[in-house]
Parts: C-alpha cells; structure tokens; sequence
C-alpha cells in the first residue's frame, strides 16, 4: 500500500515538473499532473530504461536516473499530445 501512495506522490512531482519544463496552456490540477508523472513513468521505462541502461522497476531503493527516465517519459508524452491536439510541438 506505501509503494502505491509513493507511485502517486512522486508521479504528481514528475508531472509538476513536466509541465514546468513544458509550459502547457492551461492549467492543469494535481489529479493530471499524476496522471501524466505516472504515464510517462510508464513510458520511460518501456522505451528508455533500457537504452539508457536503468533499471526503474526495483521499488525498493530511489534514485536520481529512475527519475530522469521518468522525466523524459512525461515530456514526451506531453509533446506527443501536444502533436495531436495542435499539429506543432511547443
């Protein structure tokens, strides 16, 4: 049960984050910001983890590349959307 609450506060930080970084039109509440953090975990994980050789499954300890593959996985995921909803990337 912590490892999911962990999984949601620290999706709402990298989709916080994201959406710094990225600068979205409008604002968008905390519920997405998990959402988004979560997904582009998920994505940076399928994808990056091992191009970049970082193991992000291992639960148990936390460590700064884990976060940066999720990072580049919801900045990505942000851009894709962006792609689809505008036609340009921002």
């Amino acid at each position: 049960m912590i490892n999911f609450i962990l999984w949601l506060a620290v999706g709402g930080l990298v989709g916080w984050l994201t959406s710094v970084v990225m600068h979205p039109d409008g604002r968008r509440g905390i519920a997405l910001n998990v959402v988004v953090g979560v997904a582009g975990a998920a994505i940076g994980g399928w994808i990056l983890s091992p191009l970049m050789g970082v193991d992000v499954r291992d639960s148990e300890v936390f460590n700064v590349g884990a976060l940066l593959v999720s990072m580049i996985g919801s900045v990505v995921l942000l851009a894709l959307i962006n792609l689809v909803r505008r036609d340009t990337v921002r």
